[in-house]
């Protein structure tokens, strides 16, 4: 096992496995069954990293940790909160965010650890789900957060274009249940948590998703954010990380 991420480099667009900190192998064929890494390397400074997979969708579940429930006044919930962000959100890391011209005046960051499915899930028991898991990123469920309470519909306010941040790249060696989660904002701390605190842990969500629709190779579950969102403005810089993962860092920049 290993990092994996996608990337764009003169030669084209291609997958690819990392060798240490800085060295990039691109490999043929699936990622997520059979494939072939190659000799070639590519500096990671020299290429531009794009979302290290292509989902078929976006999934993401909101109010997952106790904390970020009550600074929102909800109930704890009892069965995971579920909702879909559109393909056309997606941005890479180094990508602008892009603050909107129309509908909002409140863009809020949301740090979260994002499960990338491995392998099609129908059905899936909560013991097995794990095999179903191919890795994890780094996502910012990037959020008009005035735009989200007045209607409690969140397609728009959490679907706008680029605010599904993801990367820079997928680890593959951790099971992603007790992992440091934070986020940064121009280099102030603003959230800091552990991922064993997620009240829907990723076995149970990846088990009870795939109960009502089938999860492809590639697909994306943003697993929730802890408490501490605020809001963001252009010029902004938003760095999540997560331990053993990274850091995503996007620039937030006003719609032209």
């Amino acid at each position: 096992m290993a990092r994996f991420l996608r990337f764009q480099c003169p030669d084209g667009i291609f997958y690819g496995t990392m060798e240490g900190e800085e060295l990039i192998h691109p490999i043929s064929g699936d990622m997520f069954s059979d494939y072939t890494v190659s000799d070639k390397t590519y500096e990671l400074k020299d290429v531009k990293l794009l979302p290290p997979c292509e989902p078929s969708k976006l999934l993401a579940i909101g109010f997952n940790y106790m904390d970020h429930a009550i600074e929102f006044k909800r109930e704890i919930p009892k069965a995971p909160n579920i909702f879909i962000k559109p393909n056309s959100s997606l941005a890479a890391q180094g990508d602008h965010v892009i603050y909107p011209k129309f509908h909002t005046h409140q863009v809020e960051y949301e740090s979260e650890l994002v499960i990338i499915i491995g392998k099609e899930a129908r059905n899936v028991d909560e013991a097995e789900a794990m095999d179903y898991v191919f890795g994890f990123t780094i996502g910012n469920d990037v959020t008009a957060r005035d735009m989200q309470s007045p209607t409690n519909q969140w397609g728009l306010c959490k679907g706008f274009d680029t605010f599904a941040p993801i990367g820079p790249w997928i680890e593959t060696d951790t099971d992603g249940s007790d992992l440091d989660i934070s986020s940064y904002v121009n280099g102030q701390l603003k959230q800091h948590s552990n991922t064993k605190n997620l009240i829907f842990n990723v076995p149970f969500l990846v088990s009870y998703i795939s109960k009502g629709m089938t999860l492809h190779p590639g697909d994306v579950i943003f697993t929730g954010t802890p408490a501490g969102v605020s809001p963001v403005f252009p010029g902004d810089t938003m760095e999540m990380r997560i331990e053993k993962i990274g850091s995503l860092i996007n620039e937030v920049k006003a719609e032209e």
